[in-house]
């Protein structure tokens, strides 16, 4: 008898924001398979809260710069669990289909006639910016985003329609290459003086929120030790979060100790 496949995303690690149907999915496993951004985070704190799983739980995780199980070896693993008879859950930080890439395993199991189902997710492009005070769109200040990796450097050519900074763009697992995206953003319409924060460990015990520009935020990280994960938000729309109050006055180059102060951060 063969078994099937559910894709779940986690959300950004907060059990809280694991969808209903998530959870239900979960608690009919009979094997997970876990990330470990997102995913990790959200099974202990359901265990915490005293919601018992009776799924074997089997840790894929990946750290930067190092797959401890590459991605063809997950692909395989899902369908040979499945072809076993059981119900396989693969659950993943945020959306399983924003830089998850869900629908290459989803894919994978289709092609060796594995069902699989998708049970979407909170991406932590949308939501670990909100924790900061900080939309992607509002009113008069910005009605479009663009979500970008930024685990590949961005060339300039591809960047021109994001060139304004009424358009927000959101840079996922960005810190590696923040000097280089500052510097392309920055060639273009935006100037050095538009608007930048990063939210590091969005939903975590070691959230922070750095506010500068795109010319002073590769020295601020620096100075700050920043550190993936975290999700960057370049734009207009940084000015209206609380840690921008008394941050973004001061001139492109010229940064103090007002950069490196922690406002209280929003509550979780």
């Amino acid at each position: 008898m063969t078994g099937r496949v559910t894709l779940v995303g986690a959300g950004p690690g907060d059990a809280d924001l694991l969808t209903v149907r998530g959870l239900k999915t979960l608690q009919d496993a009979d094997v997970i398979v876990a990330d470990r951004l997102g995913a990790r985070a959200v099974l202990e704190q359901l265990a915490a809260s005293g919601i018992r799983l009776r799924a074997d739980v089997i840790d894929v995780g990946k750290l930067p710069g190092y797959h401890r199980v590459p991605q063809e070896a997950i692909n395989e693993l899902l369908v040979e669990l499945a072809q076993t008879g059981k119900h396989v859950v693969r659950l993943k930080g945020g959306d399983p289909f924003v830089f998850g890439r869900g629908r290459e395993e989803q894919q994978f199991c289709e092609e060796h006639g594995i069902p699989v189902e998708v049970v979407p997710g909170v991406t932590s492009a949308i939501s670990v910016p909100a924790v900061a005070g900080i939309p992607l769109t509002h009113r008069g200040v910005a009605t479009s985003f663009t979500v970008l990796t930024g685990h590949d450097q961005i060339e300039a050519g591809g960047v021109l329609s994001l060139s304004k900074g009424d358009h927000t763009v959101v840079l996922l697992m960005g810190v590696n290459t923040l000097g280089h995206s500052a510097h392309v953003l920055a060639a273009g319409a935006r100037g050095v003086d538009c608007p930048v924060a990063i939210v590091e460990d969005g939903y975590g015990e070691n959230q922070r929120v750095t506010v500068g520009s795109l010319g002073t935020i590769a020295g601020i990280a620096a100075a700050r030790q920043v550190r993936n994960p975290a999700v960057i938000v370049v734009g207009d729309v940084v000015r209206l979060s609380p840690h921008a109050v008394g941050v973004l006055s001061a001139p492109a180059g010229h940064w103090t100790d007002a950069f490196l102060a922690d406002p209280p951060l929003s509550p979780l």
